[in-house]
């Protein structure tokens, strides 16, 4: 092969994969449409030594180091015999050119492939020791970490871009430590610990960049705009904003597609529009008894070995990785098997034991995940709740209120400006899923405004998890006498009953409130039994 691209005048290029040295065999050399451009650039310096001309030798560097990998091996002969030194010093000399690239004031490596193939499960696995050398994380972590980095040289191919969410519950437990370790393997990395929305969509229309962002919570609190922007990002069809430039403020398209790392002290301070676009990367506090090595004392050539292999891997099975298909798990959401998929996909093609190992960290980060709930679904899943541990499938307005407001940790005790949540500001919030309260019979032919719960069965199963099948067992009635024991109404009065030893039986009678049972003083036996519920002075309010 190598003999027959010499006959066509190329230069045998190690970069170029047989498949593709095949192709340039097929045509004739003069239906080449790359040969007379290498030709060009080959004779430039003879040419200009054969004239008399005299060469900037750092210029002439500086040209060769802006060109392709391809097109520098294919001149690379030619160029070092003309300027007189030795191909292998050419090629150092280019290399530390290629390493100083500056492109618009951002610094970019130029990464050259690995002139080996490579293993991809093992290049994997090196990027995953490499990270556990360095970072204290759990293993699920780890893998992660690697598939993620992966996953930065494959842009031109997926379809979804999860962000990486770099989280921790206290300071000091490596947050930046991780970021700068990834910031050594991605893709064209930019990184910054505050970036405006300007900034932020004009370096990605620019460069491509693989954007690594510290201190997340700091300069994204209340900032509505970026949220937007990383949000746009996450996939390909839709990344995509418009704005006005230019004195005349002609609209715009900017690409905001892109990989994006964000580092910050906790996910719950980020929006949840982030975190459910996201793979979470959970950092932990050193133990005393646990030891890494420090980052900056690591050599730079293992950091160019790896890039190195992961340029090769993706220019080896970037094709393989876009015709991927990879099976789900089924535990997880819709929107974290879209995170995953790419890296999914990624692990699939490395094979070994990656495809397995993958899986198993995509279920122990994302699928304990609890769902993530806005205001609205925080108030079906309070009321699912209820049903349940009531065994009830009806309850009245004034009912549901104060079970919602029995739980401090829940926000309907302070939800009106700290004071409890109103029916009519819950009857709003139900609307949204078309439930409407209606005239429900509350026991003893007694009615009240409430809910049934046929009236939420399709909410429940639409934009919750399933709950075990409800076991109700009330009597129709009995409707809500499952609230006589456990209730503690707003009222000033109740029948109260207290005895001691030196006290009387003193009787008092309470008003009815919305949805109390009505009973006959002396009731009629049935399958239910009401019991009447004692309190002690401390507890009647």
């Amino acid at each position: 092969l190598k003999e027959l691209l010499t006959e066509r005048g190329y230069t045998y290029p190690s970069t170029i994969k047989k498949p593709e040295a095949l192709k340039l065999l097929e045509s004739p050399p003069g239906e080449n449409q790359e040969q007379p451009a290498a030709t060009v650039e080959a004779t430039k310096v003879s040419t200009k030594i054969e004239a008399g001309e005299e060469i900037d030798i750092e210029a002439e560097l500086d040209r060769l180091g802006s060109l392709s990998v391809v097109m520098y091996e294919r001149i690379r002969k030619e160029t070092a015999d003309a300027l007189g030194i030795r191909s292998t010093v050419l090629d150092k000399l280019v290399s530390s050119r290629r390493k100083n690239l500056v492109v618009g004031g951002i610094g970019f490596e130029d990464i050259e492939p690995w002139y080996l193939p490579i293993n991809p499960a093992d290049l994997l696995s090196s990027i995953e020791a490499t990270v556990k050398r360095f970072i204290v994380c759990n293993p699920e972590t780890a893998t992660t970490v690697a598939l993620w980095v992966t996953m930065t040289w494959l842009m031109d191919v997926i379809h979804i871009a999860p962000l990486a969410i770099i989280t921790a519950p206290e300071k000091r437990c490596a947050k930046t430590l991780l970021l700068s370790l990834m910031k050594k393997m991605v893709k064209k990395p930019i990184a910054a610990s505050g970036i405006s929305p300007a900034a932020l969509f004009r370096s990605i229309e620019k460069w491509q960049p693989c954007l690594l962002i510290d201190e997340a919570d700091a300069f994204m609190k209340d900032n509505e705009e970026i949220r937007l922007l990383l949000n746009s990002g996450h996939s390909r069809d839709a990344a995509f904003i418009i704005r006005t430039v230019g004195e005349n403020h002609e609209p715009a398209r900017f690409n905001t597609w892109g990989a994006k790392v964000i580092s910050g002290i906790s996910a719950h301070k980020l929006a949840d529009t982030l975190t459910d676009r996201a793979v979470l990367l959970e950092l932990r506090r050193k133990l005393e008894h646990e030891s890494v090595e420090r980052l900056r004392y690591a050599a730079p050539e293992e950091f160019e070995e790896i890039t190195g292999k992961l340029a090769r891997f993706a220019l080896d099975y970037a094709e393989a990785i876009r015709a991927a298909r990879p099976s789900l798990p089924s535990q997880l959401n819709d929107r974290a098997q879209d995170n995953w998929e790419p890296l999914l996909a990624i692990a699939d093609v490395a094979g070994g034991a990656w495809p397995d190992k993958a899986r198993k960290a995509a279920l122990k980060i994302a699928g304990n995940e609890a769902p993530s709930m806005n205001t609205s679904t925080e108030l079906l899943h309070a009321i699912q709740e209820i049903f349940e541990l009531k065994k009830i499938d009806r309850i009245s307005t004034a009912n549901l209120i104060l079970e919602l407001c029995s739980d401090d940790e829940q926000p309907w005790k302070t939800y009106n400006r700290g004071f409890p949540v109103t029916p009519r500001q819950l009857s709003n919030r139900l609307k949204e899923y078309h439930i409407l309260s209606k005239t429900i019979k509350t026991g003893y032919q007694e009615t009240a405004k409430g809910y049934m719960i046929d009236q939420f069965k399709e909410s429940f199963a639409r934009y919750l998890s399933v709950l075990p099948p409800l076991s109700v067992t009330t009597t129709p009635d009995s409707i809500d006498a499952a609230f006589m024991v456990t209730e503690r109404l707003p009222v000033t009065d109740r029948n109260v009953t207290n005895v001691t030893s030196n006290q009387k039986e003193t009787t008092k009678t309470a008003p009815l409130a919305v949805g109390d049972v009505v009973t006959d003083r002396t009731p009629k036996m049935t399958s239910s039994i009401f019991e009447v519920m004692e309190l002690s002075d401390d507890e009647v309010f």
